[in-house]
């Protein structure tokens, strides 16, 4: 092969290894390990719970997320929830442990409660970070 036979196969290869080099990192997955903590709830339901009630529990974690500082988000629609005897599950994402601290004994968080406790015969919950 000749001199300039042996340089278009050499460039061929770079351009070949830069192309698939670029294919790696476009398709590479991403994601990110935050430093939240993530206060996740699963519930299981008195059977005297109404479904009023019930949700009014639920939509007082939102309530809550717009008065405690530091909660982010929360999550209170279940698409799956376990131990299969459980009915709900909600989570909150708090900015960070301090104000995971101050969410247990801020009055939203204990005003809510007094719907909660009455209608929920156990939970569960964790709290999750990196």
């Amino acid at each position: 092969m000749s001199k300039s036979g042996m340089g278009r196969l050499a460039l061929v290869i770079a351009v070949a290894m830069l192309i698939l080099g670029a294919g790696l990192l476009v398709g590479a997955r991403k994601y990110s390990a935050p430093a939240t903590i993530m206060h996740v709830v699963t519930v299981q339901w008195t059977p005297e719970a109404t479904p009023e009630q019930k949700q009014q529990v639920l939509d007082g974690v939102k309530t809550m997320a717009g008065e405690i500082p530091g909660i982010k988000n929360v999550w209170t629609k279940s698409t799956r929830v376990q131990p299969s005897d459980y009915d709900a599950a909600f989570a909150i994402e708090f900015e960070d442990k301090a104000a995971a601290d101050r969410y247990v004994d801020h009055p939203a968080h204990k005003a809510w409660k007094k719907l909660y406790d009455p209608i929920h015969k156990e939970s569960r919950s964790q709290q999750i970070t990196n």
